[in-house]
């Protein structure tokens, strides 16, 4: 078996920031990506692009032959889809086929990226850690079809499958300018594009610890552990103070839209949107996740794995530097 690492989501956030840590590392990595010409300008130059898609079993069990090493990094992270089967055909059969993939060639490793969501969560803000999975399905078709691919790889531990969990909050920090979430945020409080924040609150952790994180668990956790990676919890609020504190008061805080408002525009958006197909403006899934505030504890990645996460104040810094360096601020 040779040392080549098959990575899935080489395009994506996390993934991207896994590749360049591996490459850095001289890893051999061959990435599974769908357009190899778009991939080229994200993707690390070392590593080896092949056509594929998740969805696609064959392309899968291709791109797997003769690899040591399997991080499955791609998915769906989307609140809401016109076509919410799409969660279940990318994160629940995709993830069935890198797993099938990873069978057939007896890897020595599986680093899987799971969600925080699969936890059962306790009060509102409440710190939780990796004891308790949620054995009810959660509100969206996003975090049930989580929950189902969690258990897809833990049905292949007992095949065989020496599968890790690693269990990330909100991203945020280097890598593809395409991918959504706080770095847009960031960017939109930058420029004055955020005419009011939504109430409540948000884990979040810096793109390059993540991936250290992840290639931590591969060399030292031990099979079917779990991590979560998370570094802090703000609200969005406290988010626009620190933009705000790091830009030297270029950024504004803007007001907070009341919850009732917030809750009357995410139910009237996804019934608009179920009639139009186009993305609602606020996705109900994303308005409750804020408001539960949740709160992870990354305290066993740090003392079994001996994780060290940066600041989000200097996490910050780094990331509001790299989207001047590449033209978004």
């Amino acid at each position: 078996m040779s040392n080549t690492v098959l990575l899935t989501g080489a395009t994506g956030l996390l993934g991207n920031a896994i590749a360049r840590l591996l490459v850095e590392q001289g890893r051999s990595v061959r990435a599974l990506v769908r357009d190899t010409a778009k991939a080229a300008g994200v993707v690390p130059s070392a590593c080896e692009l092949v056509v594929g898609d998740v969805t696609d079993q064959s392309s899968v069990a291709r791109a797997a032959e003769g690899c040591d090493v399997v991080y499955h990094a791609s998915g769906l992270p989307e609140q809401w889809l016109a076509d919410p089967t799409l969660f279940d055909r990318v994160n629940v059969e995709g993830t069935r086929h890198v797993v099938e993939a990873a069978l057939a060639n007896g890897v020595s490793k599986f680093v899987y990226v799971s969600t925080i969501d699969v936890f059962r969560f306790p009060a509102p803000r409440e710190t939780f850690d990796e004891s308790e999975i949620d054995p009810k399905p959660k509100d969206t078709a996003y975090e049930c079809s989580k929950q189902k691919a969690d258990r897809l790889v833990v049905e292949a531990l007992d095949k065989g499958l020496p599968a890790v969990f690693l269990h990330p909050s909100g991203i945020y920090g280097p890598g593809p300018l395409t991918s959504p979430g706080t770095n847009h945020l960031i960017t939109d409080l930058v420029h004055g594009r955020v005419p009011m924040l939504l109430p409540g609150a948000i884990p979040v952790v810096y793109s390059d610890d993540v991936a250290r994180g992840h290639l931590l668990a591969e060399k030292n956790a031990p099979i079917g552990a779990r991590y979560i990676l998370s570094e802090s919890t703000h609200s969005l609020t406290s988010i626009a103070r620190s933009v705000r504190a790091a830009t030297n008061g270029r950024a504004k805080i803007p007001p907070i839209l009341p919850l009732a408002v917030a809750s009357l525009v995410a139910t009237v958006g996804e019934y608009v949107s179920s009639w139009t197909g186009s993305p609602p403006l606020l996705p109900s899934g994303q308005l409750h996740f804020l408001q539960y505030g949740a709160n992870p504890s990354s305290a066993k990645a740090i003392r079994e794995l001996g994780w060290a996460p940066r600041s989000f104040t200097q996490g910050l810094e780094q990331t509001l530097a790299f989207l001047t360096e590449r033209g978004r601020i």
